[in-house]
């Protein structure tokens, strides 16, 4: 389709009058890369053109999920549509609603937002055949995004994203698309992730006070009635953060990961004298952690929570579980959990980067079943017979219990950190970015790594692999251990380096701390003169 056929066709006045008024060297850049499926479905600039999430692209995305699922028998089967509270979200999801209506499908959506978890949820509560959330996630104010379920509440792998992306290219002009008005459903499906949310607690009683940000997204207002439900009901919100706000004020990236994204958080625990701090992102699929160390916090790595909620859930297992039970980790994620596993005799699955790898973990495993997985960006599955995708809502239930059960036995999370160095020698773990200005920056940089990859880091000789889009660098000696993986992001104009250092603990921890500490900031400072 033409840029001018296009312009002509767009269903939306303002993005079409934003294109006419682009001068031909912008209007070739936005036609020259449309959105294709990326680590978490679709995502980009609100904005008009096939580039970016726009009412023209969304319509035309519906209608080739639509053949897809029709082509593989699927049509008439219920649907889901959810979606968050950025800009365009309300406008993208009816119409992707009506689109799947008037395509014969039976829509089951809500008239207000709702977090990415419940999406996954529903599809597999409900047996529908699909899902879609509109969302960016954690993205920046000025994106949105399309991530799409199959049956079971799984994202999208190959080669079904590349099915829908060839359908995209047969799609009719947008304006031309059918839609159907869609009958909102009550909150049935909402109310009953609650309440199976609410269950996630093991072994604990008593009381938690909790510090909660939204980080200005959807997740607040649930993830307080789940907490309270679950027997958590002294939260304090950070209030400037907590209702939606597709703008971000007080972020300038609504992710808990992000330098200073969590502060407004720390203060206010420190303030009510909290026992937990929980960040959620902006569609509360994902989970940030903040503990009390003496008279200060902060914030645990992706990976010390996994260690921790994956080292709780195998510990409070029935008696004879762990020799069936899977628990997962990303390539990029740190190599402990698999050292916890085995402590606990269970099995341990590396997968590829992203929860759509991640929640296919137990795949051809027999009677083996995924109990949890997780990513280090703060992403984890705590359910997986429920939702299989990440949850920060149910990972806030599950970080909650432990704590309470550390705090009725006179533990803490350092100490339990502790143990598990002690146990399977220190692990320290920091991820560099760097931004890139296109895809093609970061492709002309990884072809730099697969050609010419390093052959020493932090002094140590190093051996480079390759897996799919990431190069990895390993090396070390009998008392340390390094590894790097690099790799372009999936979701964000960035080239992520993810690191791990590995020490031997001998007669003193903290020695053993400090010289960890010392490889990494050798390891970063080798990684920064790339």
């Amino acid at each position: 389709m033409t840029p001018e056929d296009w312009i002509a066709h767009d269903p939306d006045p303002v993005t079409a009058a934003e294109l006419a008024a682009l001068d031909a060297v912008e209007l070739a850049a936005r036609f020259s890369r449309p959105l294709t499926f990326g680590t978490a479905g679709l995502r980009g600039p609100v904005r008009g053109g096939p580039d970016a999430m726009n009412l023209a692209v969304a319509r035309r995305v519906t209608w080739a999920l639509a053949q897809v699922l029709t082509d593989r028998g699927l049509g008439g089967s219920p649907v889901v549509v959810g979606r968050d509270a950025r800009h365009g979200s309300a406008q993208f999801g009816e119409a992707t609603a009506e689109v799947f209506a008037a395509q014969g499908f039976s829509v089951i959506t809500w008239e207000h937002p709702v977090p990415t978890p419940v999406v996954a949820f529903a599809v597999r509560q409900s047996g529908a055949a699909a899902g879609v959330q509109i969302t960016a996630s954690h993205n920046p104010p000025v994106d949105n995004g399309y991530k799409v379920y199959l049956d079971g509440g799984l994202q999208i792998v190959s080669p079904v994203d590349r099915e829908i992306e060839a359908a995209i290219a047969l799609a009719p002009p947008a304006d031309q698309i059918p839609r159907l008005a869609v009958q909102p459903a009550d909150d049935a499906l909402v109310e009953a992730y609650l309440a199976r949310v609410a269950t996630l607690r093991r072994t604990a009683q008593g009381r938690l006070r909790v510090a909660l940000t939204a980080m200005h997204g959807v997740g607040g207002e649930l993830a307080v009635r789940v907490l309270g439900a679950a027997g958590f009901d002294d939260v304090h919100t950070v209030t400037s953060q907590f209702a939606p706000d597709p703008d971000f004020p007080t972020v300038p990236f609504p992710n808990p990961e992000e330098p200073g994204a969590a502060d407004a958080l720390l203060e206010l625990a420190k303030q009510v004298g909290a026992d937990i701090a929980v960040a959620l992102d902006p569609d509360a699929d994902r989970c940030a952690v903040g503990i009390p160390v003496g008279d200060r916090w902060r914030m645990l790595s992706g990976d010390e929570t996994g260690w921790l909620l994956g080292d709780y859930i195998l510990s409070t297992l029935p008696p004879g579980r762990a020799a069936t039970s899977v628990v997962a980790s990303s390539v990029v994620s740190s190599q402990l959990l698999a050292k916890i596993a085995a402590d606990h005799g269970a099995r341990h699955v590396e997968t590829l980067t992203g929860f759509k790898w991640l929640a296919r973990a137990d795949a051809g495993l027999g009677a083996q079943s995924l109990v949890y997985a997780y990513e280090e960006a703060i992403g984890h599955c705590v359910d997986p017979a429920a939702v299989r995708d990440k949850d920060g809502i149910g990972a806030a239930v599950l970080i909650c219990d432990l704590v309470t059960s550390f705090i009725a036995q006179g533990d803490s999370i350092p100490a339990a950190l502790d143990r598990l160095a002690l146990r399977h020698g220190v692990y320290t773990t920091a991820a560099v970015s760097r931004r890139v200005a296109d895809p093609a920056e970061a492709a002309a940089m990884m072809a730099r790594l697969h050609t010419t990859p390093p052959t020493e880091l932090a002094g140590f000789a190093v051996h480079a692999t390759q897996q799919g889009d990431a190069v990895f660098l390993t090396g070390g000696d009998q008392q340390s251990w390094v590894r790097v993986v690099v790799r372009p992001s999936g979701t964000e104009p960035k080239v992520k380096c993810y690191t791990e250092v590995r020490q031997k603990v001998g007669a003193d921890l903290a020695d053993a701390r400090r010289g960890a500490a010392a490889v990494q900031d050798r390891l970063l400072e080798s990684i920064r003169t790339w």
